[in-house]
């Protein structure tokens, strides 16, 4: 049975890393979920784990407009009354120089970090302007604002993440809808493994020696963002390992790259 105390938080990219971890912290805090992804055996597991049962399995891909705006608009009467939107879904795809890239990664990324994100967007969107208050919040990255070697077209996609956020907090000025962007660093999760093909060999290295962020790290920072009075917005917030030097590196290290953010 759903609950109905906050009312109802769709979290796009739900099926592992931070979107897996905000669904959970969620539901224990009084919210019925939306729990939206492509993978339906990892969302059918996130469902039946969770205590609260408030956690709706939506399979869709927020590349695919259509399909998307027909799942939202078949959720059942108790899984309606939407107030919060995490657009967290989203992917890194290869790792090196813009001048040997591979197009089709850019598209992929392209295609979910920004119009997918955008695709959410603009089916619900009207929905939470119609209630009259909600809160939206954009999984960014630092990669957006430190550059490293090999970040390139994914930095760019959460850049536009990033101003996307400033001016989504303009346009919906007035209608009660608040709008937070949370860009974490470099965190342990299924993301490394996403850009490196699934070398997992390759993706744990990146964290030799250092103690990353971790879903829950940042499942709080989302959480603590909508907890806020109706008259307090926070237009952003940056977290990073302690043991992170911003976008380049880590301490003690000029060679290891740093990552942006995991939102599988």
């Amino acid at each position: 049975m759903a609950q109905d105390e906050r009312g109802v938080a769709v979290v796009s990219g739900a099926s592992s890393g931070f979107g897996e971890r905000i669904a959970q912290l969620l539901s224990r805090q009084g919210y019925s979920v939306v729990a939206l992804a492509r993978r339906a055996d990892r969302l059918k597991a996130l469902a039946e784990q969770d205590s609260t049962g408030a956690i709706l399995p939506v399979v869709a891909d927020v590349r695919d407009r259509e399909g998307l705006a027909r799942a939202l608009d078949e959720l059942p009467p108790d899984f309606r009354d939407i107030s919060v939107l995490i657009n967290n879904a989203g992917l890194s795809r290869g790792f090196g120089p813009l001048q040997s890239g591979s197009p089709e990664s850019w598209r992929e990324m392209i295609d979910t970090n920004i119009s997918g994100l955008l695709n959410v967007s603009e089916v619900l969107l009207p929905r939470l302007v119609s209630r009259g208050s909600g809160h939206v919040v954009n999984i960014g990255s630092i990669a957006a604002n430190y550059p490293y070697m090999g970040g390139n077209v994914y930095a760019a996609t959460k850049a536009f993440v990033h101003q996307l956020s400033l001016n989504m907090r303009v346009d919906l000025q007035g209608t009660g809808v608040r709008v937070s962007c949370v860009a974490p660093g470099m965190a342990k999760t299924e993301f490394a493994q996403v850009r490196f093909d699934g070398d997992v060999e390759r993706a744990d290295a990146l964290y030799e020696g250092i103690q990353p962020l971790t879903a829950d790290d940042v499942a709080e920072a989302v959480a603590w963002c909508v907890s806020r009075p109706a008259h307090v917005n926070i237009n952003m917030i940056e977290l990073m390992p302690s043991d992170q030097n911003f976008g380049l590196g880590f301490a003690g290290s000029r060679t290891t790259p740093a990552d942006g953010t995991d939102v599988t």
